[in-house]
């Protein structure tokens, strides 16, 4: 293309962009009528010159917000000119018959280039005032960070709807615009995951310091007592009544409930949640939290009942729980309702009788009996036959490991023993014939009876696992004193028990079934402890990286396992330990079967990391040995299958993995092919809805194809394995 060519095409344009829509047809043809291909070379160049102009437009868009506002300002200075430039119109009109023809063409055609840029400065002002209220937010990330900062969501969803419904709409055509709009579910999407952050933040916070809050609450009640009781008695005796109503005034000096508890993330995550249309998601979410954590309110430490300050906490947690339900009740609109609280209150009141008739109203306290001095311990063995040298040796006070019940139970039989000696006196029978038939009826009242008892009473309800624990001691006890009730028969009825025709007694065996069924429901209640644990977790599956700290669930879930184990240590044998192993193995396996939960779909490596420190923690208490008597790392063996799956994941290693498999000294030999690929597919899929542009980065690229290969080995190791079995 010749510069004579280039020139011309420069002229045509700027003619074409300073030539009124009307007069551009003889320009146009100009350029059909130039040489061949001209016009293809023409479009080129108008295809350039309105790119340029695109970036011009953007760069003006996107310019400071006070740029826009000088440049109105400027503008409209400019309109001041062009009321000048009409008056000079005028004039010129008067002077154009003076002049010759050609100077009245130059001077018409001057005045027609100043009426459109007139127009086009008119236009462009009305433009500008249009676009100033979504200048402010030109970019995602300014507003994010202004809403993040100044945490004013509700009048940001303000905002942003009026930019939608209002400003936008003005302005549509231009592409910041567009732009703009598909920005705004986003962020209305990042304001809803901030206000639910907060509110978790809240519930975990009224959960540790509901104990406070209701031993405020309880302070409060009793101060109101005192007050009525100084208001009463001021009229009676004004001095006195006045002393203690000044005393009383120092009292509610103190922080109520409410001051120790800011409810604002819940109004704020209510509020946006309503007016983002999905006020019932927050509604089920929150009560389906606060009823887990009733829940865990609700349940009584394994040692409450042995000192006041127990019973005083737990009654206080209780108590916090329902001044804050009540005060979300009467301070917002529906959040919760009546009914809602009074199906808490229900299950809190049953809860409540249960444990109280435990350790409380019932008449075994499931408690060792503590002996005073001398006396009381000799009134002890007085009643049952208890020898234990170290307990003897210890000093007064001290505890022995039975509970009440046990005395009263040994004494029970031999009334029973007593009552049936002075019935068989009367039937005229011989010694041998009253001691077979005194050791049958025991024996019938043993197995049938006392069995019957102990077993429905480790199946009820309120029984937990420190009675279950008491319980098992109990019947240890009760199983050695059956040989002094064979020793009681022998000497009341004088017959040698060396006699061929002696009977023995079925205690043993009595109590040793009653040993093996409360040990079975510890294990039972103890795995279903674990479960109310673990559905508190609340794991953010693509989190990006982890907290850094494990969950607050599962430390807790460690320190309830670790005060309950101590309580086991007083238990026989090997009970204590095969508890402790139950309870890893079901841990273990109840956290993979969250890992692997088919209605998980997507896992991000943020969240297996998050994942794994909290694996360390069940770890690190295997290895604490929480219960004496394990060999080696015996119970850490427990999570093995958990640590071989998350080594292979964060450290990557699937080339080792691949090559090792189905070899005794693979380093992971506990991860099973399925296994790992369904864990790998809900990476997969997490991995390319994070990473949008990752088809234009190479590292990506490779990543996404080492998963696939994987992928593939995997299958065909599943399918192996399939069709081998």
């Amino acid at each position: 293309m010749s510069l004579e060519t280039v020139t011309e095409h420069e002229r045509i344009l700027q003619e074409i962009e300073s030539t009124d829509t009307a007069c551009v047809g003889p320009t146009l043809r100009s350029v059909y009528d130039d040489q061949p291909n001209a016009h293809k070379r023409f479009m080129e160049k108008l295809d350039a010159r309105i790119r340029n102009h695109d970036r011009e437009i953007e760069k003006m868009c996107n310019f400071h917000h006070q740029g826009f506002v000088d440049a109105i300002t400027e503008l409209l200075k400019v309109r001041a000119d062009a009321e000048k430039l009409m008056v000079q119109r005028t004039v010129v009109g008067f002077t154009l018959f003076d002049l010759p023809l050609c100077k009245v063409t130059a001077q018409t055609e001057e005045v027609i280039r100043c009426r459109i840029q007139q127009r086009n400065m008119a236009t462009t002002v009305e433009k500008l005032q249009l676009c100033i209220p979504g200048e402010m937010m030109r970019t995602g990330k300014l507003m994010t960070d202004m809403i993040l900062f100044l945490f004013r969501y509700y009048s940001a969803l303000k905002t942003m709807e009026q930019l939608e419904n209002i400003y936008i709409p003005r302005v549509s055509q231009y592409r910041f615009c567009q732009i703009m709009a598909e920005t705004l579910p986003k962020l209305r999407e990042e304001i809803k995951e901030i206000s639910m952050s907060d509110l978790k933040d809240f519930l975990e916070s009224i959960r540790k310091h509901s104990d406070k809050i209701g031993e405020t609450a309880m302070r409060q009640v009793g101060f109101c007592f005192v007050l009525n009781v100084a208001v009463t008695l001021s009229c009676a005796k004004p001095l006195y009544g006045n002393v203690l109503l000044t005393f009383v005034g120092f009292l509610f000096k103190v922080l109520t409930a409410q001051d120790l508890v800011d409810f604002s993330p819940v109004y704020r995550c209510l509020h946006i949640y309503t007016v983002l249309g999905d006020r019932e998601t927050f509604e089920n979410y929150y009560r389906k939290q606060r009823k887990k954590q009733a829940r865990l309110v609700l349940q009584p430490q394994s040692n409450m009942h042995e000192t006041v300050e127990g019973y005083r906490k737990y009654f206080n947690q209780i108590v916090g729980f329902f001044v804050v339900e009540d005060h979300i009740l009467h301070a917002t609109q529906g959040l919760v309702t009546r009914a809602f609280t009074d199906e808490l209150w229900n299950m809190a009141l049953s809860k409540i009788i249960a444990v109280l008739r435990t350790h409380s109203v019932s008449p075994d306290n499931y408690s060792p009996i503590p002996v005073e001095n001398e006396e009381e311990y000799k009134s002890v063995v007085s009643r049952f036959p208890f020898h234990d040298a170290e307990i003897e040796k210890q000093q007064f006070p001290k505890k022995l490991p039975m509970s009440q019940s046990v005395p009263q139970i040994y004494a029970q039989v031999k009334e029973f023993i007593y009552a049936s000696l002075k019935f068989s006196e009367s039937l005229h029978r011989s010694s041998t014939e009253i001691d077979d038939m005194l050791r049958k009826s025991t024996n019938l009242l043993l197995t049938r009876t006392l069995s019957s008892c102990l077993q429905n009473l480790i199946k009820k309800p309120h029984i937990g696992l420190t009675e279950l624990v008491q319980i098992i001691i109990n019947t240890t006890h009760l199983e050695h004193a059956c040989k002094y009730l064979e020793d009681f028969i022998t000497n009341i009825t004088n017959v040698s028990p060396e006699t061929v025709h002696t009977t023995r007694l079925y205690g043993l065996s009595t109590f040793k079934d009653a040993r093996h069924a409360a040990e079975g429901e510890i294990y039972t209640k103890l795995n279903q402890k674990i479960d109310e644990f673990i559905q508190l977790a609340d794991y953010e599956w693509g989190m990006s990286e982890s907290d850094g700290r494990a969950s607050g669930y599962l430390m807790d879930l460690i320190n309830f396992l670790r005060s309950t184990f101590q309580v086991f240590t007083h238990l026989p044998g090997k009970v204590a330990q095969t508890a402790c192993m139950s309870a890893c193995k079901h841990l273990a396996t109840s956290l993979m079967q969250m890992l692997l939960d088919t209605e998980l779909k997507q896992i991000s490596m943020g969240a297996i990391q998050q994942f794994n420190l909290d694996v360390m923690q069940c770890e690190l208490f295997a290895s604490s040995e929480p219960v004496p008597g394990f060999q080696g790392d015996t119970l850490q063996l427990a999570f093995i299958d958990l640590r071989q799956l998350l080594d292979l994941f964060m450290v990557w290693d699937w080339s080792t993995y691949l090559a090792d498999y189905g070899q005794p000294t693979s380093k992971y030999l506990r991860v099973n092919p399925s296994t790992a690929l369904a864990l790998l597919e809900k990476m997969k899929d997490t991995s390319k809805k994070n990473n949008i542009f990752s088809q234009f980065r190479k590292n990506d690229r490779d990543k996404q194809k080492l998963i696939e290969t994987v992928v593939k080995q995997l299958r065909s190791l599943v399918n192996g394995m399939s069709q081998h079995s």
